[in-house]
């Protein structure tokens, strides 16, 4: 069994190793998961990106996507090559135009939490995914880039992580 792992997903005008990104990585680093976060910073389409992500194959039991923005768009757009156990997406930039698809094979537990205050991603977009997946939605008092909820979302993140670390164990 290879180790869990967790592949972070940045957004469009972000970088790999953005603050939200740092908080949860050490999370999940906390729980035994190695983290990895591609820099997609010289890819400015959406596609691009999914197939960048898909390419690199990422292994890992349980393995764990985390989306924001755009990030959120490739992570979840990757889960029908790639099959995640885990998706958690932030304010993800999906059914916009110059984003095309519908995600498809995305895991049980995806977990989206979306700003009221959001003025770059529609919330209409996380309520169309959550509501056809039945996926847990969070909305929170917050903008795009979530800053004032990343407490919120480092709790939501290792509840998922150790759902998934869970499911991954052998039964009795």
């Amino acid at each position: 069994m290879s180790e869990p792992r967790v592949i972070f997903a940045h957004g469009k005008e972000s970088g790999p190793w953005g603050s939200k990104i740092q908080h949860l990585a050490n999370i999940a680093e906390s729980l035994g998961f190695a983290v990895e976060s591609l820099d997609y910073s010289d890819l400015m389409d959406p596609v691009k990106r999914v197939e960048r992500l898909t390419a690199h194959a990422p292994v890992g039991t349980p393995l764990v996507l985390v989306g924001s923005s755009m990030g959120g768009y490739v992570s979840a757009m990757a889960c029908k090559v790639i099959k995640p156990d885990a998706l958690l997406l932030m304010a993800p930039a999906l059914y916009l135009d110059g984003y095309p698809g519908d995600p498809e094979d995305c895991p049980a537990d995806s977990v989206v939490v979306h700003g009221w205050g959001d003025d770059i991603v529609p919330l209409d977009s996380s309520l169309r995914f959550a509501r056809t997946r039945h996926a847990a939605l969070h909305i929170v008092d917050d903008g795009h880039r979530l800053a004032e909820s990343i407490d919120f979302i480092g709790q939501m993140f290792s509840d998922q992580l150790k759902r998934a670390l869970d499911r991954s164990r052998p039964g009795p």
